[in-house]
């Protein structure tokens, strides 16, 4: 995932299982597993990682200010701290419809591009959402904007397949405050 830059621990895990040739995934490693040994793969070999996880949260903090009405959480890669330069920032919101955050985009002057994104639940079905993409400066954030009735029922983590609850503004700016 580092040296290719696959942002997927499933096609990560697939891809390094047909390198090795192992068929059983039941012996494949789980998401918390490859999660920390990126973790500590970067501790060794990028110097400049935590700086760049430092200023990507910074940016994530200035972004769910500015949307903080649709209850944003951060998630994923920055969230969990393994996030480096090119890792797009993704944070969930929470709206009754998604024009709601359509509309708070166009107010603001900001393009973006949208798809949707198949997810699992926690009762075992699927559901689409949309996910909008748009650059700030250099970073890419991905807003997968739910049905507020989900806030308490996000869809599962690709790491753990738990629940993806991702952090609050609050606990961010705690984080960035201690330095970790």
């Amino acid at each position: 995932m580092a040296e290719e830059g696959i942002a997927s621990y499933s096609v990560a895990r697939h891809k390094a299982a047909a390198r090795l040739h192992v068929k059983d995934a039941r012996i494949w490693p789980k998401g918390v597993e490859i999660q920390a040994a990126l973790a500590a793969q970067q501790r060794l070999f990028h110097q400049g990682q935590a700086a760049a996880l430092e200023g990507l949260r910074r940016r994530a903090a200035e972004v769910m200010r500015r949307f903080q009405r649709f209850r944003p959480r951060l998630v994923g890669a920055v969230e969990v701290g393994t996030a480096d330069t090119g890792t797009p920032v993704r944070l969930h919101l929470f709206a009754d419809t998604p024009e709601e955050v359509i509309l708070a985009l166009i107010d603001r002057g900001i393009p973006w591009d949208e798809r949707p994104l198949d997810l699992p639940y926690a009762d075992g079905r699927r559901r689409q959402r949309p996910l909008l993409r748009f650059l700030a400066g250099e970073v890419t954030f991905e807003l997968l904007v739910l049905p507020t009735a989900e806030l308490h029922d996000p869809p599962l983590s690709p790491l753990d397949d738990r629940p993806e609850r991702g952090i609050a503004l609050g606990e961010l700016t705690q984080r960035l405050e201690m330095g970790t």
